[in-house]
Protein backbone atom coordinates (compact mmCIF):
# COMPACT_ATOMS: atom_id res chain seq x y z
CA UNK A 1 0.00 0.00 0.00
CA UNK A 2 1.52 3.27 -1.05
CA UNK A 3 2.01 6.38 1.08
CA UNK A 4 0.00 8.94 -0.34
CA UNK A 5 0.80 12.75 -0.66
CA UNK A 6 -0.94 15.54 -1.43
CA UNK A 7 -4.34 14.01 -1.44
CA UNK A 8 -6.14 17.77 -2.01
CA UNK A 9 -4.31 17.47 -5.55
CA UNK A 10 -5.85 13.76 -6.23
CA UNK A 11 -9.47 13.27 -7.83
CA UNK A 12 -11.97 11.37 -5.97
CA UNK A 13 -14.49 9.85 -8.35
CA UNK A 14 -18.37 9.32 -7.70
CA UNK A 15 -20.31 6.03 -8.58
CA UNK A 16 -22.64 8.00 -10.72
CA UNK A 17 -23.38 11.49 -11.32
CA UNK A 18 -26.51 11.81 -9.47
CA UNK A 19 -24.94 10.78 -5.68
CA UNK A 20 -24.71 13.45 -3.73
CA UNK A 21 -22.45 12.65 0.39
CA UNK A 22 -24.20 14.80 3.40
CA UNK A 23 -20.21 15.46 4.79
CA UNK A 24 -17.56 14.63 2.19
CA UNK A 25 -19.51 15.77 -0.95
CA UNK A 26 -16.53 18.40 -1.64
CA UNK A 27 -14.15 15.51 -2.26
CA UNK A 28 -15.84 14.29 -5.45
CA UNK A 29 -16.06 15.91 -8.83
CA UNK A 30 -16.34 13.48 -11.65
CA UNK A 31 -17.70 9.99 -12.14
CA UNK A 32 -16.85 6.25 -13.25
CA UNK A 33 -18.10 5.30 -16.55
CA UNK A 34 -19.39 1.65 -15.64
CA UNK A 35 -20.07 1.13 -19.15
CA UNK A 36 -16.66 0.84 -20.33
CA UNK A 37 -15.40 -0.91 -18.08
CA UNK A 38 -18.84 -3.73 -18.85
CA UNK A 39 -18.08 -3.12 -22.25
CA UNK A 40 -14.17 -3.95 -22.48
CA UNK A 41 -13.96 -6.41 -19.29
CA UNK A 42 -13.58 -10.11 -21.66
CA UNK A 43 -10.98 -7.96 -22.87
CA UNK A 44 -9.41 -6.49 -19.66
CA UNK A 45 -9.33 -10.31 -18.38
CA UNK A 46 -7.35 -11.78 -21.17
CA UNK A 47 -4.65 -9.18 -20.43
CA UNK A 48 -4.84 -10.23 -16.47
CA UNK A 49 -4.86 -13.89 -17.52
CA UNK A 50 -1.71 -13.63 -20.14
CA UNK A 51 0.15 -11.62 -17.64
CA UNK A 52 -0.32 -14.47 -14.71
CA UNK A 53 0.42 -17.21 -16.85
CA UNK A 54 3.78 -15.54 -18.23
CA UNK A 55 2.12 -14.76 -21.80
CA UNK A 56 3.18 -11.06 -22.39
CA UNK A 57 5.63 -9.42 -21.14
CA UNK A 58 4.94 -6.19 -19.00
CA UNK A 59 6.58 -3.87 -21.45
CA UNK A 60 4.17 -5.03 -23.80
CA UNK A 61 1.64 -4.27 -21.81
CA UNK A 62 2.55 -0.95 -21.32
CA UNK A 63 3.37 -0.49 -24.67
CA UNK A 64 -0.04 -1.36 -25.93
CA UNK A 65 -1.87 0.57 -22.76
CA UNK A 66 0.67 3.65 -22.17
CA UNK A 67 -1.37 5.63 -24.90
CA UNK A 68 -4.19 7.74 -24.34
CA UNK A 69 -5.16 7.42 -28.10
CA UNK A 70 -8.88 7.68 -29.08
CA UNK A 71 -8.54 4.17 -30.69
CA UNK A 72 -7.07 2.62 -27.55
CA UNK A 73 -10.47 1.89 -26.00
CA UNK A 74 -9.11 -0.94 -23.91
CA UNK A 75 -6.71 2.17 -22.18
CA UNK A 76 -9.69 3.73 -20.86
CA UNK A 77 -11.50 1.13 -19.58
CA UNK A 78 -7.99 -0.03 -17.39
CA UNK A 79 -8.27 3.55 -16.87
CA UNK A 80 -11.62 4.04 -15.50
CA UNK A 81 -11.49 0.59 -13.16
CA UNK A 82 -8.14 2.15 -12.20
CA UNK A 83 -9.95 5.34 -10.57
CA UNK A 84 -12.44 2.78 -8.90
CA UNK A 85 -9.27 1.27 -7.36
CA UNK A 86 -7.59 4.20 -6.27
CA UNK A 87 -10.86 5.88 -4.77
CA UNK A 88 -11.52 3.19 -3.07
CA UNK A 89 -8.56 3.40 -1.18
CA UNK A 90 -8.22 7.08 -1.01
CA UNK A 91 -11.80 6.78 0.96
CA UNK A 92 -9.74 3.99 3.31
CA UNK A 93 -6.60 6.23 3.69
CA UNK A 94 -8.09 9.32 4.42
CA UNK A 95 -10.50 7.98 7.17
CA UNK A 96 -8.60 5.40 8.83
CA UNK A 97 -5.58 6.53 10.99
CA UNK A 98 -4.23 2.96 11.93
CA UNK A 99 -4.09 2.45 8.40
CA UNK A 100 -2.13 5.48 7.83
CA UNK A 101 0.02 4.97 11.03
CA UNK A 102 0.88 1.32 9.28
CA UNK A 103 1.52 2.49 5.95
CA UNK A 104 4.06 5.25 7.36
CA UNK A 105 6.10 3.10 9.32
CA UNK A 106 6.30 0.26 6.57
CA UNK A 107 7.25 2.87 4.45
CA UNK A 108 9.92 4.01 6.23
CA UNK A 109 11.16 0.81 7.22
CA UNK A 110 11.53 0.22 3.60
CA UNK A 111 12.92 3.29 2.64
CA UNK A 112 15.67 3.15 5.80
CA UNK A 113 16.83 -0.16 4.33
CA UNK A 114 17.04 1.18 0.88
CA UNK A 115 19.40 3.77 2.36
CA UNK A 116 21.42 1.12 4.11
CA UNK A 117 22.21 -0.96 0.98
CA UNK A 118 22.69 1.70 -1.38
CA UNK A 119 25.39 3.18 1.71
CA UNK A 120 26.82 -0.17 1.16
CA UNK A 121 27.03 -0.46 -2.35
CA UNK A 122 29.11 3.32 -2.32
CA UNK A 123 31.51 1.67 -5.16
CA UNK A 124 28.47 1.04 -7.28
CA UNK A 125 26.06 3.65 -7.47
CA UNK A 126 25.04 3.27 -11.12
CA UNK A 127 24.53 -0.62 -11.60
CA UNK A 128 27.37 -0.67 -15.09
CA UNK A 129 25.70 -4.11 -16.44
CA UNK A 130 22.79 -4.08 -19.30
CA UNK A 131 22.21 -7.60 -18.74
CA UNK A 132 19.07 -8.63 -16.55
CA UNK A 133 20.66 -11.49 -14.98
CA UNK A 134 24.06 -9.29 -14.20
CA UNK A 135 21.73 -6.83 -12.80
CA UNK A 136 20.39 -9.38 -10.62
CA UNK A 137 23.64 -10.84 -9.23
CA UNK A 138 24.32 -7.25 -8.18
CA UNK A 139 21.06 -6.72 -7.08
CA UNK A 140 20.89 -10.19 -4.79
CA UNK A 141 24.69 -9.62 -3.75
CA UNK A 142 24.20 -6.03 -2.14
CA UNK A 143 21.18 -7.20 -0.23
CA UNK A 144 23.18 -10.54 0.69
CA UNK A 145 26.15 -8.03 2.41
CA UNK A 146 23.60 -5.68 3.80
CA UNK A 147 21.39 -8.60 5.36
CA UNK A 148 25.20 -9.83 6.72
CA UNK A 149 25.89 -6.39 8.41
CA UNK A 150 22.36 -6.10 9.50
CA UNK A 151 22.50 -9.65 11.36
CA UNK A 152 26.22 -8.19 12.82
CA UNK A 153 24.60 -5.14 14.15
CA UNK A 154 21.24 -6.74 16.07
CA UNK A 155 24.03 -9.60 17.67
CA UNK A 156 26.27 -6.56 19.10
CA UNK A 157 23.49 -4.92 19.74
CA UNK A 158 22.19 -8.30 21.78
CA UNK A 159 25.45 -8.48 23.48
CA UNK A 160 24.94 -5.16 24.70
CA UNK A 161 21.81 -4.75 26.08
CA UNK A 162 22.36 -8.17 27.71
CA UNK A 163 25.57 -6.98 29.50
CA UNK A 164 23.41 -4.02 30.95
CA UNK A 165 20.49 -6.06 32.09
CA UNK A 166 23.17 -7.95 34.08
CA UNK A 167 24.37 -5.01 35.59
CA UNK A 168 20.97 -3.90 36.15
CA UNK A 169 19.85 -1.40 33.63
CA UNK A 170 16.27 -2.02 33.22
CA UNK A 171 15.31 -2.54 29.24
CA UNK A 172 11.82 -2.81 27.89
CA UNK A 173 10.26 -2.90 24.42
CA UNK A 174 9.68 0.92 24.28
CA UNK A 175 13.17 1.46 24.66
CA UNK A 176 14.11 -1.20 22.09
CA UNK A 177 11.72 0.67 19.55
CA UNK A 178 14.76 3.02 19.36
CA UNK A 179 16.88 1.21 17.79
CA UNK A 180 17.48 0.42 14.69
CA UNK A 181 19.50 -2.73 12.53
CA UNK A 182 20.32 0.17 10.19
CA UNK A 183 23.48 1.66 11.55
CA UNK A 184 26.72 2.22 10.11
CA UNK A 185 28.99 5.29 11.94
CA UNK A 186 30.98 1.49 13.81
CA UNK A 187 31.51 0.48 10.10
CA UNK A 188 34.77 1.28 7.79
CA UNK A 189 33.79 0.56 4.04
CA UNK A 190 37.32 1.05 3.49
CA UNK A 191 39.47 -0.80 5.32
CA UNK A 192 41.24 -3.80 4.99
CA UNK A 193 38.91 -7.27 4.35
CA UNK A 194 40.89 -10.46 5.46
CA UNK A 195 39.56 -13.69 6.07
CA UNK A 196 40.67 -15.31 8.99
CA UNK A 197 39.66 -18.93 8.87
CA UNK A 198 41.19 -20.17 12.21
CA UNK A 199 38.89 -16.82 13.90
CA UNK A 200 36.90 -18.74 16.65
CA UNK A 201 33.31 -17.78 16.29
CA UNK A 202 31.08 -16.49 18.82
CA UNK A 203 27.08 -17.86 18.74
CA UNK A 204 25.09 -15.93 18.33
CA UNK A 205 23.17 -14.15 21.61
CA UNK A 206 19.32 -14.96 20.35
CA UNK A 207 17.27 -13.10 22.77
CA UNK A 208 17.48 -10.70 25.48
CA UNK A 209 14.84 -11.30 29.00
CA UNK A 210 12.94 -8.51 29.08
CA UNK A 211 11.40 -6.80 32.07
Amino acid sequence: MPRIRSIKDLTFFRPNKTIRYQYIDSLFSESIQWTLIEQHLPDMLRVVLSIKLGKISPSTILRRLGTNSRKNKLYFAFRELGRVTRTLFLLDYTFDTELRQTIHAATNKSEEFNQFADWLAFASKVIPENLRHEQTKIIKYNHLVANLVILYNVDEMTRVLDDLLQEGYPIDEDLLKNFSPYRTEHINRFGSYTLNTDQKVTPLKYNVPLI
